[in-house]
């Protein structure tokens, strides 16, 4: 889609009367995600090219600009030479909701570790926190950022009963095919098998497992905690994928209660 001047044109197009058609506040791109220099080239066309039309439609229409996001990796680094476009991000969209999860899963990897820790189990472990520090460090401003979370876990086979903290060796994925499992299947889980649930505070999550499954995920307490994280830092706000996962809404229950009582300059 992104190839071409006249390939962009078209989705930019039609993206825009999608949006205006059915009432849409504004349009979130989740391109997961531009893999070389090409596509990163191509991903700075296509959000220049957007804001440039969305502007005309707001001019012709006499309406408030549609909204112009996207979802992106924790961090800016597309891989260790490559990173997004971060000056155009910065110009042409109104913020990016920042994927701080997923970091670890059966299918990449062969140990159980945090999936969507906040700070690091280990000093080269995966975190949002580092992510977020990259993506300033790359001048995107605290206010274009939104910090995600997951109401989803991560679910690996154990090889040993025996050994159930963090890197454990594993045999691949328990409970679904893939190990993806939502925050009420979790619970189910807990209380079916009488999993021990453990919270560690230092990578700001939580995990559980029994003989044979263990399970990376984030509870009510783990996620008040990033929401005052994102409050603290000056960030526009935080997003959950997916709002399914959580039936009951208790989990968005205990977000928006932080964020609306959380003071900003000491974060209680």
């Amino acid at each position: 889609m992104t190839r071409t001047l006249e390939n962009r044109k078209a989705f930019i197009e039609s993206s825009i009367d999608v949006a205006r058609t059915y009432g849409f506040h504004g349009l979130d791109l989740a391109w997961e995600y531009p893999s070389n220099k090409v596509e990163v080239g191509n991903f700075r066309h296509l959000i220049e090219e957007w804001r440039v039309a969305v502007q005309k439609d707001s001019v012709k229409t006499g309406k408030l600009p549609l909204l112009l996001t996207a979802a992106v990796r924790y961090s800016p680094d597309v891989n260790s030479s490559l990173q997004y476009p971060v000056d155009a991000i910065a110009k042409n969209l109104d913020f990016v909701n920042i994927m701080s999860y997923d970091f670890y899963g059966p299918d990449w990897s062969d140990v159980t570790r945090p999936p969507a820790a906040l700070y690091p189990s280990d000093p080269e472990g995966i975190n949002g926190d580092s992510g977020l520090r990259k993506w300033f460090d790359a001048n995107l401003k605290p206010d274009q950022a939104v910090l995600g979370f997951s109401y989803c876990g991560w679910a690996w086979k154990l090889k040993d009963p025996k050994d159930n903290g963090y890197d454990a060796p594993t045999d691949g994925a328990a409970i679904t095919p893939d190990g993806s499992v939502t925050y009420d299947e979790i619970n189910k889980y807990i209380v079916d098998s009488g999993a021990a649930t453990y919270h560690d505070p230092a990578v700001v999550g939580f995990y559980c497992h029994d003989r044979t499954t263990w399970i990376g995920y984030d509870d009510n307490q783990s996620i008040v905690s990033k929401v005052k994280y994102a409050k603290q830092n000056g960030l526009l706000g935080y997003f959950s994928w997916h709002l399914g996962a959580d039936k009951d809404g208790g989990l968005s229950r205990a977000a928006s209660l932080a964020w609306d009582t959380t003071d900003i300059t000491t974060g209680k």
